[in-house]
């Protein structure tokens, strides 16, 4: 018997991806401007002010008040750990890069994310999960073999190197995501992650983080906002339906990040990219056309 896709989990996944596609464009500027460790901790200095009544109304997912308990709390350290490091090195490699070329080099890692949610949750992976992740990655190929030609400077290539690396973070970072969802409520999520991230970096802020121009600040607040929001939706669909289904989704960010590029800096949009796009999509359609029965209790958490 065929199971139902868990649809709104999904939408919820796709708007949060979407958030996250367009505060890159906010956070590229502001990497420009004031340099990438010092964009990301004042802009989650901003994300915890914003979120901190959010999680004081919310509370925790099991009700309580205060601290949540270990187990999450260890969670939350870890992927803040996790997520700090990752975000440093892929808004330095963003500053360096195109848009859409960054977004493509970091789509590594929901590939592998969907082997370490294996190894890791225990999850099973589909058939369709794995074709249509294969699917979409060769649509990121294609749009990347246009765009990898010719010689790089000296500064390209740390760009892409810290991007590389990045996106390994970046799949522990989904495995976790699923782990911290069933744990944790979303806005504890999205304000223990931005305030534990802001914590972190406020080690070495005294050397590496200038306070920002005035207009600067505008640019921080509003990815402040668009990065505390897609937190919480996409914590509120990881702990709804399984890492294997949402991983591939990923894939659409691709969308909103070369629109974004193309609006914000001028980035064109080219006919293989439109080519790559739909090879991408069509890879997150099949994975998600999904028929083993044994996930049927997912969307009732």
């Amino acid at each position: 018997m065929k199971r139902a896709v868990p649809l709104l989990p999904i939408l919820s996944a796709l708007t949060g991806l979407l958030c996250f596609g367009v505060m890159d464009g906010f956070m590229k500027i502001a990497s420009i401007a004031v340099g990438a460790y010092a964009a990301l901790f004042w802009r989650n200095m901003v994300g915890s002010v914003v979120m901190l009544p959010v999680w004081l109304a919310r509370g925790n997912k099991d009700g309580r008040r205060g601290l949540p308990a270990w187990p999450a709390m260890r969670l939350h350290f870890m992927r803040s750990g996790v997520c700090g490091v990752m975000a440093v090195l892929f808004f330095y490699g963003l500053a360096r890069t195109p848009v859409a070329e960054a977004m493509a080099l970091s789509f590594i890692a929901p590939l592998m994310a969907l082997y370490l949610a294996a190894v890791t949750l225990g999850e099973e992976l589909s058939r369709r999960a794995v074709t249509g992740s294969l699917l979409a990655l060769g649509g990121v190929g294609v749009i990347a073999a246009g765009k990898f030609g010719g010689t790089y400077n000296a500064e390209s290539v740390h760009g892409l190197i810290a991007i590389l690396l990045s996106a390994v973070l970046y799949a522990w970072n989904l495995v976790l995501q699923r782990r911290q969802s069933q744990l944790a409520g979303p806005e504890e999520i999205s304000f223990f992650q931005t305030f534990l991230i802001f914590c972190l970096l406020s080690l070495g802020a005294w050397w590496f983080a200038p306070v920002p121009p005035v207009h600067v600040w505008l640019v921080l607040a509003a990815s402040a906002v668009l990065s505390t929001g897609s937190l919480m939706l996409l914590g509120w669909a990881y702990a709804r339906a399984e890492a294997q289904v949402l991983v591939p989704l990923e894939y659409t960010a691709f969308i909103w990040a070369a629109l974004t590029g193309w609006v914000v800096f001028s980035e064109p949009l080219t006919v293989r990219t439109l080519a790559g796009v739909v090879l991408i999509v069509a890879g997150c359609l099949i994975a998600l056309r999904r028929s083993a029965p044994a996930e049927a209790g997912a969307e009732r958490a």
